[in-house]
C-alpha cells in the first residue's frame, strides 16, 4: 500500500462495506484493504469487482492502518474489539452498526481511542444515502475530515451528537422501508388500472422523487399539502381518511418502534 495515501481497514464486506468501498473509487487519497469472517469468496468478489486488497488476517496488518472500518452486525462487535484492544494504537475507529455508539466504542478500546458512529442507510449503493455520523470525544478536526471524505462518496451526511444519532436512525435508516411499502400500495392500485408494472412503477418512483425535490424547497410541509389538496376537492377527501386512521400518530409510533429495538440490540 503507498505510504501517503491515508490506510483504511475494512473489517465486514457485505452491501454497506461495498457501498461505501465503491464510493472512495474515485477518492485516490485513500487505500483500502477488506477483511471480514472468514468468507473468502466474499472477498475474493470484492478484490475483483473493486480492485482492492483483501486479506483473510486484519490484525496482521493492523499495526500499518489509519482508519478501521467496522462493517458487521452489533452482536459481531465484542470479539472484534477486544481484539482491537490489544493491538490498537490511536487509530480512527468507526462503526456502521445500529446500537454501537462512540461511548460504547470508547469504553471497549484504550483511552483516548477516536471512535465515530456512521449511520448510512441503502440509498448509499446509488450514492444517494443521507448518511449521519456521531463523533467520540477524541475526534479531532483532521479525523472529522477523514470521515466527511470517507461517507461524501455514498451521498450527503450531518454530523450529530451521539444521543441524535439514536434517535435519528429510526427517521434516515429505517423510515425509507415505510416509504417502499406505501410504494408498493401505489403500484398495486396503479396495476389495477390494467398498466404493466414498468408503467406503474415509473409512476410512483417520479412521483416519490418529484415530492421529495419539493420536500428540498424548504416550504412548510403544510403549504405543499394545501398546494396539492383543494378543500373539498379529491385529495382533500382522502386526507381526511388518513386523518380518521390516525396518520400521522402511526408513523410516529412506527419511528418509536424502531428506536425501541435498535436500543435492545447490542
Amino acid at each position: 500500500m503507498t505510504k501517503d495515501k491515508k490506510r483504511v481497514l475494512f473489517i465486514g464486506a457485505g452491501r454497506m462495506a461495498q457501498a461505501i468501498i465503491e464510493g472512495l473509487s474515485n477518492k485516490p487519497e485513500f487505500a483500502i484493504l477488506v477483511s471480514n469472517n472468514g468468507n473468502e469468496e466474499r472477498l475474493e468478489f470484492v478484490k475483483n469487482h473493486y480492485g482492492v486488497e483483501t486479506t483473510v488476517n486484519w490484525l496482521n496488518n493492523l499495526v500499518n492502518m489509519d482508519i478501521i472500518f467496522l462493517a458487521m452486525p452489533p452482536d459481531a462487535h465484542d470479539t472484534i474489539l477486544n481484539e482491537l484492544a490489544k493491538q490498537i494504537n490511536g487509530q480512527l475507529v468507526l462503526t456502521v452498526a445500529a446500537g454501537i455508539g462512540p461511548a460504547y466504542l470508547e469504553s471497549k478500546l484504550p483511552n483516548s481511542t477516536p471512535v465515530a458512529s456512521i449511520m448510512p442507510n441503502t440509498a448509499a449503493k446509488l450514492g444517494e444515502s443521507i448518511t449521519l455520523y456521531a463523533p467520540g470525544q477524541y475526534v479531532n478536526q483532521q479525523h472529522v475530515q477523514w470521515i466527511e471524505s470517507l461517507i461524501s462518496g455514498i451521498g450527503q451526511f450531518e454530523r450529530v451528537t451521539e444521543k441524535q444519532i439514536q434517535e435519528l436512525t429510526a427517521v434516515t435508516g429505517s423510515a425509507p422501508a415505510f416509504i417502499y411499502k406505501l410504494a408498493g400500495a401505489l403500484e398495486q392500485m396503479a396495476l389495477e388500472t390494467g398498466i404493466t408494472q414498468q408503467q406503474a412503477r415509473k409512476l410512483v418512483s417520479q412521483m416519490i422523487a418529484g415530492s421529495a425535490e419539493m420536500l428540498k424547497t424548504n416550504i412548510d410541509t403544510n403549504e405543499l399539502i394545501n398546494q396539492v389538496a383543494t378543500p373539498g376537492g379529491s385529495t382533500a377527501a382522502g386526507l381526511e381518511l388518513l386523518d380518521d386512521h390516525q396518520f400521522s400518530t402511526t408513523i410516529q409510533q412506527a419511528i418509536n418502534a424502531c428506536r425501541q429495538k435498535a436500543a435492545a440490540i447490542k
